[in-house]
């Protein structure tokens, strides 16, 4: 059953995007009586296709997808790479990314670019989730530097090819509890040591990802299933 995402109810019909409701009525072809699920307020409900609007029906029973909050940064990446990471993260329940400007990054935006961006990313981000059957969509911040992700609460990771002894699993063990993660990739080449340094000050622990060196595309998701398996009920 296909999943949508509504920001109102009105008269218990849910309002749906022009976009969404060009999918449902073109691509899908869905006629009167077809049902669809949607998400409200972080609530799964059922509904139904009548005379172009969906009806709620009912509340589902289904469970909250995020029992824990993973906040994820990673450097701004050509196109390809950053639409890749962007779906498969929101895939693996990732709560929030945040694009961060780091020394090695090849990609630099201007502000106009920057909103046309994160509109896009927006978009991926929301696909993404409906085809997970997640029941929220991870919110996409503007582009900040390190020194900006100081405030950050949570417990906080950076994701480093310098550290040898304390591994992921390791970190994992100790921090079994957090509530919250935030963690960072580095981009191609990693983070300088200057950078490290950095965010070591600002409260990030440096972690070892194993003693092979991962791909960009490669470090979040390794980390984002890690994640997921320990987690798992």
């Amino acid at each position: 059953m296909q999943r949508y995402f509504s920001d109102k109810l009105d008269n218990n019909y849910f309002v749906l995007n022009n976009e969404d409701m060009y999918h449902i009525l073109t691509v899908m072809r869905m006629r009167n009586g077809s049902k669809i699920e949607i998400v409200y307020n972080k609530k799964v409900y059922l509904g139904v296709l009548e005379d172009k609007k969906i009806r709620c029906i009912e509340e589902t029973t289904e469970e909250n997808d995020n029992l824990k909050e993973i906040v994820l940064c990673i450097p701004l990446l050509k196109e390809q790479k950053m639409d890749y990471i962007l779906q498969k993260a929101t895939e693996l329940g990732v709560s929030e990314i945040i694009p961060i400007n780091l020394e090695r990054s090849i990609v630099k935006l201007d502000k106009k670019k920057e909103e046309n961006r994160i509109n896009r990313w927006s978009k991926i981000c929301k696909e993404a989730s409906e085809q997970s059957k997640r029941q929220i969509i991870p919110n996409i911040r503007n582009v900040m530097n390190i020194i900006d992700l100081k405030d950050l609460d949570g417990s906080k990771i950076l994701c480093s090819t310098r550290e040898k002894s304390k591994t992921l699993k390791k970190w994992l063990q100790s921090n079994y509890k957090y509530d919250k993660i935030v963690i960072v990739v580095g981009p191609e080449g990693g983070v300088s040591e200057n950078e490290e340094k950095l965010f070591n000050e600002i409260g990030f622990e440096s972690v070892s990802l194993g003693h092979n060196i991962l791909r960009v595309e490669t470090a979040p998701l390794f980390v984002l299933s890690v994640l997921s398996y320990v987690n798992m009920e």
